[in-house]
């Protein structure tokens, strides 16, 4: 059995070598991210938690101011008492 030509390919022709075939252009690709109203808000409340968690509870410096007025004598007068007073009944809803 011989097989004469296989379609228009003759084996025994050279190859008809094209142009390579240029590659697409490729711009940088530019990466973008954006952040909703939410997210910024979430964020903002997250950062000021940390920030309340980090503090120190107890003010020594405003410990330390006010027992020095408190060893005032001319410092503890009516009216700081008043003062004192409606604070403490403000704070208990007793106003």
């Amino acid at each position: 059995m011989t097989i004469e030509g296989i379609g228009p390919i003759q084996p025994n022709q050279p190859l008809n070598r094209t142009s390579k075939a240029q590659e697409p252009q490729r711009s940088a690709p530019s990466d973008s991210v954006a952040f909703s109203d939410e997210a910024r808000l979430k964020a903002e409340v997250f950062r000021l938690q940390e920030e309340v968690r980090s503090t120190e509870d107890v003010r020594a410096d405003r410990i330390a101011e006010v027992r020095a007025k408190l060893q005032d004598p001319a410092y503890i007068d009516d009216a700081v008492i008043n003062t004192v007073a409606d604070r403490v009944m403000d704070v208990f809803g007793l106003s």
